[in-house]
């Protein structure tokens, strides 16, 4: 099992109470990110679901991005939801001058799958994290359009469309793992079920 590692949740805004729940219940020491010195000391850090203009401009007020860029680059960082954005090293419907941390080679769209009234839960089958299929919730969530070479894909939705009379199954990616980077569209800290949180402490300790 090992020893519980530190890990840090971004905490300017978004589910930060809902992961280091989930953490702790997993095996890992949870301490809160809100300032450049907080950072010392942790093994992995989350980045939270929540609303990615906001978080962006709150970090860049505290003089985060630095400090989150270099994390990206040295340690295992998970990212759900608004953390998909945040990771992104491209991001479209957005606003021009929102800044990211990036790192994570891949496109996400804002907002894919509509606004909160469009919100949705699905079973997926998610074989990095084994069986039973994972109850995923979505909430104004990203969807990631593109991948980079470097990128795993880790669950794709399989959707039916229609083109010209014909019908075909596209792909709509949903969870990511390129190297130390993690990522989901959806909101495992919103769920009882900790195997996203336990697969991201194993990458820690692996690290």
């Amino acid at each position: 099992m090992g020893a519980s590692p530190i890990i840090g949740v971004l905490a300017i805004q978004g589910d930060v109470r809902e992961h280091s729940k989930m953490l702790v219940e997993s095996g890992a020491v949870v301490r809160e990110v809100k300032h450049a010195s907080d950072f010392a000391g942790v093994a992995g850090l989350v980045i939270p679901g929540g609303e990615s203009t906001t978080m962006g401009i709150l970090a860049d007020k505290n003089n985060l991005f630095e400090p989150l860029r270099a994390a990206a680059r040295e340690l295992p960082v998970y990212g759900s939801c608004a953390g998909l954005i945040m990771l992104a090293d491209v991001v479209t419907d957005a606003r021009l001058d929102q800044p990211t941390i990036g790192g994570l080679h891949i496109t996400a769209q804002r907002n894919a799958f509509g606004r909160q009234r469009d919100s949705f839960e699905i079973d997926l089958d998610i074989d990095a994290i084994g069986a039973p299929a994972f109850h995923a919730i979505f909430i104004r969530a990203p969807l990631v359009t593109s991948v980079g070479p470097q990128v795993e894909v880790l669950c794709a939705m399989k959707e039916s469309v229609s083109r010209d009379d014909t019908h075909s199954q596209d792909e709509r990616i949903v969870a990511v793992r390129q190297g130390n980077l993690l990522a989901t569209s959806f909101h495992p800290e919103l769920t009882s079920d900790l195997r996203f949180h336990q697969y991201f402490i194993e990458m820690v300790r692996s690290a």
